[in-house]
This record gives C-alpha cells, structure tokens and sequence, in this order.
C-alpha cells in the first residue's frame, strides 16, 4: 500500500514497544535484544517502522538509527511530536509551534536523518489552535526536513480542518476487533485514499480470549493475535496495522498474520 507515494508493506512496526518498562520510559533493559528484533521485523517485511519522540522519551528513535543506520532504502521511518512527557506517568499534549520545531530538530538528530519520511502530530493539544499545530507540520514539509505529514488521534472534522492547510497521507486513530469508535475516520479515509494506521491493534488481549477467535484460530491453524491482525487487514484497503512488540517470537506471530486469510463467514462473524 502507499505512504503518499512511498510504497509500504500491509504490516509495519510499532517501536513504542523496544523500550520494555511498561510507562516506556528509559532505554531498552536489553539493548542488543532491542536491535535483533528491530532488524527482524525488517527482514520479516515491516519496512515501515512507527515511532514518536516521548517514546523513552527518545531511545525508541535512538534505538531504531543505533540498530538500522545506514538504512535500507526501501525503509519508511514515521515519527510523532507534540507530547511531553514530565515524569513516567505523564503524556501531556503539547502542540504549541515552538515544541514542535524542538520535536522535530531531536528527531532528525536521533533517526540520523535529513529528513523525516512521515511526520505525524501525537495528539491535537486543545489549549493551541489546530491550524498552528497542523501549520507548523507543514511548515516543515516547505523547509524541505519532512516528506509527509499525518495526524493522530483526530476527529473527522479535524482531518478536514488539516486537509486545508497540508496533504495529509496518514491518520493513527485508537482501532481493533474490540475498540471500533474511530470507523468514521477510518471511512473518511478510505474514501480520500489515506493510510489508517490503527494504534493498539490486539487491544487488551480481551479480544484474543474470545472464544469465536479462538475457534477461527484453531480451524485457520494460526494463533488468536494472527486472526486478529488479519481481521484488521481485510476490514480495509487502507489499514496499516503496526504491532508492536520487544519479543522476537511475538514479532514472528504477528508478522506471520500476512498469511492468514479470512474467509467471509468468519470475517463478517467478527
């Protein structure tokens, strides 16, 4: 599928998750585990990796240059701004233009580029207009330091707010099998071509323990969260699911849902 007019592979990967500590705070506990399982989800076909500067704050992007710089040229590295985090328990929106440009200048320095394939705002802060967050975004695509620009974490109305300032290529809204809140974004941007990104794609794990998943499962011999994913993969055209993980083997299972086909009857009983 495409990023704007990158070409990307149906399941890309989430790097929120290289940092272990479950308030993804810090450096990864195991460093050289963090590497393998970056360079594994590439060789296993992620080739668009999701990231934000809060995550560690920073050693998820930190991470992701010390395991993969040089790049693989058919590599897509998205990235996120607009968040604070003042202590582990924190996630603050901030989207005012200044922290933003601040956001940006880390990124590049960290991933180690000249600029950024995807540039994503985290959150839309409700204390600065949305016109200056979007605004500064594109912004940088005029200054030549971003390629493409998305939006997490919106509203319709906002994607059409944005879509006035910037061409936007991808929306990451809170989506899977058990959380469907956002289908009315996810519509949106079917209908305008956009990438969807569903953030949380295995929710809670209480869709995993479903007992009509796992009965697809059994029959499909795959695993629940495989089901799961492809179930995301054939609700749309458009939908990106990034995964996350720091385990090699739940890397494989969930790289390994690109496999899985749904049939009609099991897909429209999910």
């Amino acid at each position: 599928m495409k990023l704007g007019e990158l070409e990307v592979n149906r399941i890309g990967y989430g790097a929120m998750r290289v940092i272990e500590n479950p308030d993804i705070w810090g450096p990864p506990q195991d460093r050289a585990n963090a590497h393998r399982v970056l360079k594994r989800a590439y060789e296993l076909g992620a080739n668009f990796f999701d990231t934000a500067e809060s995550y560690g704050p920073h050693h998820s992007e930190i991470t992701i240059a010390e395991a993969m710089h040089p790049y693989p040229k058919d590599l897509v590295i998205g990235t996120k701004c607009g968040l604070a985090r003042p202590r582990p328990s924190r996630w603050d929106e901030d989207g005012r233009p200044e922290k933003l440009r601040q956001d940006l200048e880390g990124s590049l320095k960290r991933l180690k580029l000249e600029r950024i394939d995807l540039y994503q705002l985290h959150a839309p802060d409700p204390k600065v207009p949305f016109e200056d967050q979007v605004g500064a975004l594109a912004n940088f695509q005029r200054e030549g330091k971003v390629r493409h620009v998305g939006l997490s974490n919106i509203t319709v109305r906002q994607l059409e707010q944005a879509r006035k300032l910037v061409p936007i290529v991808s929306v990451q809204n809170r989506y899977n099998l058990g959380e469907r809140s956002s289908d009315d974004v996810l519509q949106a941007c079917e209908r305008l071509g956009i990438a969807f990104l569903p953030w949380y794609p295995l929710g809670d794990g209480a869709s995993l323990r479903s007992p009509k998943v796992k009965a697809i499962a059994k029959k499909l011999g795959a695993t629940p969260s495989q089901v799961v994913i492809a179930w995301l993969l054939k609700r749309s055209p458009v939908m990106l699911p990034i995964p996350g993980t720091g385990s090699l083997s739940h890397l494989e299972e969930n790289m390994g849902a690109a496999a899985i086909r749904l049939g009609e009857a099991d897909f429209t009983s999910l």
